[in-house]
């Protein structure tokens, strides 16, 4: 291997006269491997240009959207969140756990009892210093018997949360979990300044590497970079503008128009063509993300499983995959634990079309036929119509009449999401197992979205979360997967890749997949080149 050739090749990169891309064909044409030319661009720090506004056309936001994070369900508040403030931990991003606010962590043997000992000298925007007294007023942000926060099935396993001096917090939970460290990095449990004991979530003060300059819910974020923001080498650029665009065409447009830099979700249908344009780069990341279709477990027809079991067979999922993703993605298994997730069961067999078994699970329900609304809007992810449509398509040769329900985009995830019987869902996914059947499967959990409850799960929900024996909690995620794929309520036909297109004037180094666009974090990782 050519050592001088590589180091000129990172320096090269370091100094930005090569970008990312040809970073990779420069390293493969030397002859490294692509595990090692990964592992040597993450460990290459790249002189990124400082200044610019990054404008990014978002395709959700809704104008119910507000600045409580308790409230935060869509990509465009995710985005917005983390640049405003920061949590405990983080996912960087090599995909790795570390420290944020917290310079690190240790738990008791059990795993009952977590100390988290904090950044000294973390600066609020307002000039606040933030202190014990921030992280613990955030946390109960979103706990007690009436919270409506969508993080409350995370929260809700603490038994008390206290200071231990000004830069201590100690979580005592009512029974182990080894995930809490992976959880508090939540993006609804992001640090805000206590006020009149609670927390001032009004202004969207925190101690992110922008300070809210304007928001109007559903149309815009602007923020200008916080000059005292603790962390080195971050938060690139003057101003970040999140745009809320929710029609593709339009912002795939403006990307090619220079009206924004970014843009989440271009339609996958077209992207053959959009990669043709100058000017532009399509990238993508491999992570949890999937698209879901919840039914009501408590609404008729969808109460009993053998309706929701002829769904399941009712479609073809390479289908989807091939025409929704284009391939940038995978067929799922009526779960949603990932092929990236540590415990994902491979073995499970995977479910494929089977016209005859969604009869005879029709039969089982006393029906030869069936007749059911399904709501869908390209709110939920680019294609949800056209997916509806195939999928209405295929449930035809079983027998079953799906109308398919065109929905408003605006507001989808107030009105429609959790209210109606069927629908079109997406989850960006979790990186442990614990935490995504917490958030939206448990029974008690506030995103339950089918309404779902079994009893057998949630004892090995609670087992599984305790127990040190890798082998043992293996096996009840295995099982728990085969509950939710055999007797849950959500349809999980694919998991798809993040895609994104930026202008090629902006950079980045290595992207984070457990969420979009660099795990939501693109307001501090990405500059201009």
């Amino acid at each position: 291997m050519d050592q001088d050739k590589i180091k000129r090749l990172t320096h090269e990169y370091a100094t930005g006269k090569v970008g990312r891309r040809g970073f990779l064909r420069a390293a493969a044409a030397i002859g490294l491997t692509v595990t090692a030319a990964n592992t040597l661009l993450s460990n290459t720090a790249k002189a990124a240009k400082k200044g610019g506004r990054l404008r990014v056309g978002i395709g959700h936001g809704s104008t119910t959207d507000s600045l409580d994070p308790q409230t935060f369900e869509n990509g465009f508040t995710t985005n917005m969140g983390y640049a405003l403030r920061n949590n405990l931990t983080e996912i960087d991003n090599n995909g790795k756990l570390v420290g944020e606010l917290a310079e690190s962590w240790d738990a008791s043997p059990d795993a009952k009892v977590w100390t988290f000992n904090l950044r000294k000298g973390v600066e609020f925007h307002n000039g606040k210093t933030m202190t014990a007294a921030d992280v613990i007023a955030s946390i109960n942000h979103h706990r007690g018997d009436d919270s409506k926060s969508a993080a409350k099935s995370i929260v809700d396993p603490i038994e008390d949360v206290k200071s231990d001096g000004k830069d201590k917090v100690v979580i005592t939970l009512k029974d182990g979990n080894a995930d809490l460290p992976f959880l508090v990095s939540d993006y609804h449990i992001t640090i805000m300044p206590e006020k009149d004991g609670g927390v001032d979530w009004q202004s969207g003060v925190g101690t992110g590497g922008y300070v809210l300059d304007n928001y109007e819910p559903g149309v815009r974020f602007i923020g200008k970079k916080f000059a005292n923001y603790f962390k080195e080498g971050a938060a690139h650029v003057d101003e970040y503008e999140l745009l809320t665009i929710g029609d593709v065409n339009a912002k795939q447009n403006a990307l090619t128009t220079d009206e924004v830099d970014v843009i989440d979700r271009p339609d996958l249908k077209t992207i053959k063509l959009f990669k043709r344009r100058g000017g532009v780069d399509i990238e993508q990341a491999t992570g949890t993300r999937h698209y879901t279709i919840p039914m009501r477990t408590d609404m008729a027809p969808f109460d009993d499983n053998n309706i929701r079991m002829a769904l399941k067979h009712a479609f073809d999922r390479q289908t989807l995959v091939d025409t929704i993703l284009q391939g940038y993605g995978a067929v799922g298994n009526d779960h949603p634990i990932a092929p990236s997730n540590p415990y994902h069961a491979s073995d499970i067999p995977q479910r494929v079309q089977d016209t005859d078994k969604a009869k005879w699970y029709l039969k089982q329900a006393g029906l030869d036929s069936l007749t059911v609304d399904l709501s869908a809007a390209d709110a939920a992810f680019t294609g949800a119509v056209d997916a509806a449509v195939i999928i209405k398509e295929h449930a035809a040769k079983a027998g079953i009449t799906i109308n398919v329900v065109r929905e408003p985009n605006d507001g989808y995830w107030s009105n429609v999401w959790m209210k109606k019987a069927w629908c079109m869902c997406y989850w960006g996914g979790r990186p442990t197992e614990d935490w995504m059947f917490t958030t939206a499967y448990a029974a008690d959990a506030n995103w339950n979205d089918t309404f779902w409850k079994n009893a057998r799960f949630n004892e090995l929900l609670l087992a599984a979360r305790r127990e040190l024996n890798e082998t043992e909690r293996a096996a009840m995620y295995k099982e728990m997967q085969m509950i939710v794929r055999d007797d849950g309520g959500a349809v999980v036909p694919m998991f798809a890749d993040y895609v994104w297109a930026k202008s090629k004037k902006v950079e980045h180094g290595p992207v984070a997949s457990n969420w979009d666009l660099d795990g939501s974090k693109i307001s501090e990782r990405w500059w201009f080149a």
